[in-house]
């Protein structure tokens, strides 16, 4: 039995359209994410795969509902509260790699480090490590301009990693790429899982990352319609 890292309950989310109708985007999900384990959150455009990531990973608050990490609920924090959670637990990739342009890769990886008040010379140290984990080495001076799609998702993934986070949320994040840096960003998910013993939830519509996942949830119209572990994938 996986053991469960975070939990959520009932999360109901609405917007409202400019004619004032009412949207209902999240319809009660309650989902279980297991640690140390690869998730991956799947469905048609629309079902409400993004607007739960958002949620769960504090990026965003619901109408209604509870995410239980770690066995506290993370919505009942104040909004400083949850930015310091966030930064000190939580890594994030995004199929926009979000590198700010006038830093090098290892100043984009340092920056999270810093905010979390370390210093620019440890900063820089571990951004070094984490870009030779993840393929880097020799790129560490050059800005994102100067960095294939690849690599510059690889930068986001050591930035992601900078504070050694209990949980790496990605969405789409191989939306960007080509096939073969696509399958470059898979095999670095499945090493920061099997070496590093990383918990990673993904949203995706690459069948090549549903197939490496260990569990997958499937979403329609703001619900989850099925689940699925690796032995049934």
């Amino acid at each position: 039995m996986s053991e469960i890292i975070l939990k959520t309950e009932d999360i109901r989310k609405s917007y409202e359209s400019l004619d004032k109708k009412k949207f209902e985007v999240l319809k009660g999900i309650s989902i279980n994410i297991s640690k140390n384990k690869i998730t991956v959150i799947v469905g048609a455009s629309g079902a409400g795969k993004s607007t739960l990531l958002h949620i769960i990973s504090g990026l965003d608050r619901p109408d209604k509902g509870s995410v239980n990490f770690e066995g506290g609920d993370i919505l009942k924090f104040s909004d400083e509260k949850l930015a310091a959670f966030r930064n000190r637990n939580i890594g994030f990739v995004f199929q926009f790699h979000h590198l700010l342009p006038e830093f090098t890769a290892s100043e984009n990886v340092a920056i999270p480090l810093m905010i979390n008040n370390t210093s620019l010379g440890d900063a820089l140290s571990k951004a070094k490590l984490l870009l030779g984990q993840v393929g880097l080495e020799d790129r560490m001076g050059h800005k994102p301009a100067e960095l294939s799609g690849g690599e510059q998702q690889r930068v986001a993934v050591a930035r992601a990693l900078a504070n050694d986070p209990e949980i790496i949320f990605a969405d789409e994040p191989t939306g960007n790429l080509d096939s073969v840096n696509s399958e470059a960003i898979n095999k670095l998910f499945v090493e920061l899982r099997d070496k590093f013993k990383k918990t990673l939830v993904i949203v995706t519509h690459n069948p090549d990352l549903m197939k490496l996942a260990d569990e997958v949830f499937e979403m329609k119209d703001g619900e989850i319609i099925s689940f699925k572990t690796n032995s049934s994938i």
